[in-house]
């Protein structure tokens, strides 16, 4: 009865997007209040009725009811109860389900939160909202229902994929959806300003804090998903450019930019027509990777590879959504003409730069993501694009973007000197070259890491300088402490987000000097790495709630002073029939020590040792970045209104 609910209450919300989109839509079109007073209401319903339907999927996994077929297929009566709740969204179907949920979540905090909104500014952006939900709530209904039953019922589930048993992957998810789904909120302000044809500053003021939500829960969701990577897999490395990474990283790259350029508009009404066309691009972007992910078109250890013909589904739905988008944008970007005028040396000059540095990564991004599938079916070849290439490509973008980072917030809008502002950051500029020096100096040649660490050290200590110059810290450091306290929140926010960049550089520079061995061990050997020594003291067997496991048993000395246990294990699911890793890491937040226990043959076992230094600051940056977001949210002045939006010209909306 149970899963009966939960299909009705789709059908409810299918219905209810329908009449949310025509009365937004329509109201907004022919300034009917009372039509429009009407979307924010059944806004509000279809949230309910997904949740109910997302309650009920849940319900049906902790309860293990083997007559629903999605059950079965991705639940088991042994798993532990964190795992049968995540496993409601570790699959197509489930996840498909928590994707419309958030959405529905964004319409009901428009509805909510939008208040200060003109009436018909809301209505339109609710009416878009509903035509995306529309479009997804029929594909799960058609082709992904996640209550279809099963008769007679098994007498257990198949289990869920055993690398998604894990804490990370139960929550990277949702938070990877906040983000993904997050930026259709600006897609639909950006349609709704299309229709209107106007971009204003109080345009640019509405927009930004959705995308800053946005970005923040993308920045959480892709840190968790690689320190997933980095202890679960068991390779040792936090990024390896998978197909399904850089899913995640497109919208994150667009959704940066579009962070930074509509500040440009609210601030300075300049970079409207780009600003609309980055908020199309980033929602564009997170519906490119949920087709990569659910098509089957690439294989990755975390895609859901399911029947092409529901990859066809969605690839139709992005064609709709972000094809008509840009349609529109190209009937009615003429009417948007940017009134703010800056020279290229110039706060507005540096965030341009910002915006077509991010941007062209992006686009390599793509490129190295989409041409090994392109290849393949066009000409029939087969290519791998790994690591060099991006690495390559990306750097020589990475290293201006850095500058412009850190150069950006010192300088004036409108106009201004460039000498000035680098005299403001020079002791900033000499603490990077200290570092480059220096790491060059202990580690010879090794020049990678080294630009790593000055650059580090030039972000880091350029938002601290960013923040001393906004309170005259130097000049004035009497009355310093009082003008901190009165400093904006979004000020400190950027600070700190461009600092946990720095940290998060900081960890990357650090892992170009990983070292690590992989050694056949018996019981009571001892490989020696980076100046530690690790002792496998025994393997022996570690049953778990629903696997089984070996356990190793590893201590690390340094001389003959004992510095820590490490037990890593191999597992196997009898459910999944799968095998995996579970690293033993120990931290001391300078380096990691990382063990890996591999095949065991000829009476020992084959150990993988890492020593990575500076690893944990890699996500330790990533947290440091969204807390910076969250910091420039809380403003006061993201959630006041915003100026009255001013009238249009005569012919601006022919």
């Amino acid at each position: 009865m149970i899963p009966e609910i939960g299909h009705f209450a789709l059908a409810l919300a299918l219905a209810l997007s329908l009449a949310q989109a025509a009365v937004g839509l329509i109201g907004a079109q022919r300034a009917d209040a009372r039509l429009m007073g009407a979307a924010a209401p059944l806004a509000a319903g279809v949230l309910v009725a997904v949740a109910a339907a997302f309650a009920c999927l849940v319900w049906a996994y902790v309860a293990n009811d083997t007559t629903v077929l999605n059950v079965v297929q991705n639940s088991h009566s042994a798993k532990p109860m964190l795992y049968k709740v995540s496993g409601a969204w570790g699959n197509h179907e489930g996840s498909m389900l928590l994707w419309v949920l958030i959405l529905a979540l964004c319409g009901g905090a428009v509805a909510a939160f939008g208040t200060n909104l003109p009436s018909a500014l809301q209505a339109r952006v609710l009416g878009v909202l509903a035509l995306v939900a529309l479009g997804f709530l029929g594909f799960i209904l058609g082709t992904s229902n996640p209550f279809e039953r099963i008769w007679p019922p098994p007498m257990d589930g198949q289990g869920l994929n055993p690398i998604l048993q894990d804490p990370g992957l139960a929550f990277h998810p949702p938070l990877l959806y906040l983000g993904y789904v997050g930026f259709a909120v600006t897609y639909a302000f950006a349609v709704a300003a299309l229709i209107e044809g106007r971009v204003d500053a109080a345009w640019g003021r509405w927009v930004r804090p959705w995308a800053l939500a946005a970005w923040s829960f993308l920045t959480l969701g892709i840190a968790l998903g690689s320190w997933w990577a980095y202890y679960e897999l068991g390779w040792g490395g936090y990024w390896f450019w998978d197909p399904v990474e850089n899913a995640s990283l497109m919208p994150w790259l667009a959704g940066c930019a579009l962070l930074h350029s509509a500040i440009v508009v609210e601030k300075r009404e300049a970079l409207k027509t780009w600003t609309v066309f980055l908020a199309l691009l980033a929602f564009g972007m997170s519906l490119l990777g949920t087709f990569l992910v659910r098509s089957g078109v690439l294989n990755s250890v975390h895609a859901f590879a399911n029947d092409p013909e529901r990859g066809t589904v969605i690839l139709i739905l992005l064609a709709l959504y972000i094809g008509g988008g840009f349609l529109l944008f190209a009937w009615r970007a003429q009417a948007m003409l940017p009134t703010g005028v800056f020279t290229p040396v110039s706060r507005e000059g540096s965030l341009v730069l910002n915006n077509l540095l991010l941007c062209s990564i992006a686009a390599v991004v793509l490129v190295g993501t989409l041409y090994p599938m392109f290849a393949d079916l066009v000409l029939k070849e087969k290519f791998s694009v790994g690591p060099p290439f991006f690495n390559t490509a990306i750097l020589p973008l990475a290293v201006p973007l850095i500058g412009a980072m850190a150069l950006g917030p010192v300088l004036p809008w409108k106009r201004a000197r460039l000498f000035p502002a680098l005299q403001r950051l020079w002791w900033a500029a000499l603490a990077g070259l200290a570092a480059l020096a220096l790491c060059l100096m202990i580690e010879g040649q090794r020049v990678g890491p080294a630009l790593g660490f000055g650059a580090a050290a030039w972000v880091i200590l350029a938002a601290v300088a960013d923040i001393a110059d906004r309170i005259a810290l130097f000049s004035r450091p009497r009355a310093a402490w009082a003008r901190a306290k009165g400093l904006p929140r979004a000020a400190w926010g950027g600070a700190t987000a461009h600092a946990g960049m720095g940290v998060m550089i900081l960890g990357l520079a650090g892992m170009g000097l990983a070292t690590d061995t992989l050694r056949l061990v018996k019981p009571g050997e001892t490989v020696a790495l980076a100046g530690l020594d690790y002792r496998l003291v025994s393997v022996v067997d570690a049953p778990g709630p629903n696997f089984s496991a070996r356990r190793a048993t590893v201590e690390v000395r340094d001389g003959g002073t004992l510095v820590t246990v490490l037990q890593p294990e191999r597992r196997s699911f009898p459910q999944g029939r799968m095998t995996t890793t579970e690293a033993a890491i120990h931290t001391t937040w300078l380096s990691d020590l990382y063990v890996v226990l591999g095949e065991e043959r000829d009476g020992g076992a084959v150990l993988r040792i890492h020593n990575n230094p500076l690893a944990p600051w890699i996500w330790l940056g990533g947290a440091i970045m969204a807390l910076g977001g969250g910091l420039s949210l809380s403003d006061r002045r993201m959630r006041v209104s915003a100026p009255a939006a001013k009238p249009v010209k005569a012919g601006a909306r022919a």
